[in-house]
């Protein structure tokens, strides 16, 4: 069984804490406990490469936690992530944990927070994901969880479904996630933590899974509450069904002359990850497996069988840029009006009205805001709508418009920044750029020219953060007053910027139109 309370090594000032599986010993900094490279589970290689996470080994000894462990296995596929991590394997099961405990019996609420990517990257060292500012200054225990992906988190397969006795396949990565979490409700109290006020959080595919746990069977009785950062399942990055999923493994399989699956584990990892790269791989995704996900997940959330627990969500004011519409023609008002009809047919004058472009400022304007809904504002809505609807704990939504300050100048351009266009891009919050703030990280991220304001807006997101994570209310001194969408007769949403403010829900009209129009999207 976990320890009571924090042990020191005699040797050296180095905290140490007994979890179930044995010794850890970890590093003080600055008032607070660092333990990195905790494994949660055993390393899935070999005959557990396409497995359900098994229980972590026993260990002799102390095991030192001083360093982040392997990234899990994938590509350089987005320029904004930066790794503190010890390179990458298969061997990637492994957790971190920030508390500013100094017993074992406090009793502190617990944030595990799971990192974006878009189920293809990402990383639990990433400094922007860092929980020393929750902890250091909120009391909080932080921790973040590595999880397998792509092709090695995703990959449904008849063989697999077959050896499976559940019957699935699929899912793996959101299957380590679900593992984690019991790991941390098993032993969180060693470090100090409340293992009954488990928040968890993510932003992107993080968010997604966020709202995947939730469904799930597996986890939605371990958690006390959730935040969630652009992104549902309920239509970004949805589940699929397991016979389609199924398919497309048994092709890409078939491709690399792997027509079996131990043909397949016998692979070297490098190669399968190689393999991704080429033209017409399938998106290895989520999938409604009838194990992790009994059900589609929106029918879950609309039977209301989802946890029932406070919501915390919401989306960026520019998700995406109107490129996404335009797909390389010019922003003029006959050109988005054919780019509409390509995307919804005879339903185009309907998704005009709530997207209108008669100049081409207009255009710019609303085919920003239709890719970015397309992209993640509507699949985030659907999640907080549905859960106001069938759950009876509040929903909190916000609305990030605060943009990055100007890069230094010593930094270069960086893939997810806005390029050089000839019409200007609307204002707003790009995609992701609220992890830095919302998690207390600016210093972290030093491309960026942080003033003042940037600072303010970050305390801000972080104090309605860290309220939530203890009280599952964001409210409190400091910040301005926030109420749930499904606390008044008049959902309001809270604009979280330089000026935060309440406001009256927007755009309502234009969310259920795509919610009408969502199975028929191309």
């Amino acid at each position: 069984m976990p320890s009571s309370a924090f042990a020191q090594s005699s040797s050296t000032m180095d905290p140490r804490v007994s979890v179930r599986n044995g010794i850890i010993e970890g590093q003080y900094d600055s008032g607070i406990a660092i333990f990195k490279g905790i494994p949660y589970a055993r390393p899935p290689v070999d005959q557990l490469r396409w497995q359900p996470p098994r229980d972590a080994e026993n260990w002799e000894g102390v095991l030192e936690a001083k360093a982040f462990s392997p990234a899990c296995m994938q590509l350089p596929v987005f320029g904004d992530m930066v790794f503190r991590a010890d390179g990458q394997s298969e061997d990637c099961l492994y957790l971190n944990v920030w508390t500013p405990a100094r017993r074992g019996d406090q009793k502190l609420p617990v944030l595990v927070y799971y990192y974006g990517g878009g189920f293809l990257a990402g990383d639990g060292s990433e400094p922007r994901y860092d929980g020393a500012s929750m902890a250091r200054n909120h009391g909080i225990i932080a921790v973040t969880v590595n999880y397998r992906l792509g092709v090695f988190g995703f990959l449904a397969h008849p063989g697999l479904t077959s050896e499976s006795h559940r019957g699935a396949s699929g899912n793996y990565g959101l299957l380590d996630q679900a593992k984690a979490l019991q790991w941390v409700k098993g032993n969180i109290a060693a470090f100090g933590g409340d293992p009954d006020n488990i928040t968890i959080a993510g932003e992107s595919a993080g968010s997604i899974s966020v709202s995947a746990q939730m469904a799930s069977p597996l986890s939605r009785n371990l958690i006390a509450g959730a935040i969630g950062e652009s992104g549902s399942i309920m239509g970004t990055l949805p589940a699929v069904p397991l016979e389609e999923a199924e398919k497309e493994g048994a092709r890409f399989g078939e491709r690399l002359g792997a027509s079996s699956l131990s043909a397949l584990r016998a692979l070297p990892a490098e190669k399968l990850l190689e393999a991704t790269t080429q033209p017409d791989t399938p998106r290895f995704s989520p999938t409604v497996d009838g194990y992790f996900l009994p059900k589609p997940p929106a029918d879950i959330y609309a039977a209301g069988e989802q946890a029932d627990v406070p919501l915390f969500v919401g989306w960026n004011s520019r998700e995406t840029g109107y490129q996404f519409i335009m797909q390389g023609e010019e922003p003029t008002p006959e050109n988005y009006r054919k780019k509409v009809r390509t995307l919804y047919g005879e339903n185009a004058d309907r998704v005009l009205e709530h997207y209108p472009g008669a100049t081409t400022e207009e255009v710019v304007y609303s085919a920003t805001a239709l890719a970015s809904d397309r992209f993640i504002g509507y699949s985030t809505w659907k999640w907080s709508d549905l859960h106001s609807r069938t759950a009876s704990q509040p929903v909190y939504r916000y609305y990030y418009t605060h943009p990055r300050p100007p890069m230094r100048e010593s930094a270069g351009h960086r893939e997810g920044e806005s390029g050089s266009s000839s019409y200007p891009e609307p204002e707003g919050a790009a995609h992701a750029v609220e992890i830095e703030y919302i998690m207390g990280n600016l210093p972290y991220n030093e491309v960026y020219a942080w003033t003042r304001e940037d600072y303010k807006v970050s305390a801000i997101f972080q104090t309605y953060a860290a309220n939530f994570i203890r009280s599952k209310n964001p409210n409190g001194l400091g910040v301005p007053y926030w109420s749930a969408v499904n606390e008044d007769e008049t959902p309001s949403v809270i604009h979280i910027g330089p000026r935060t403010v309440l406001r009256d829900a927007q755009h309502r009209e234009r969310y259920r139109l795509l919610d009408q129009l969502y199975d028929s999207r191309p």
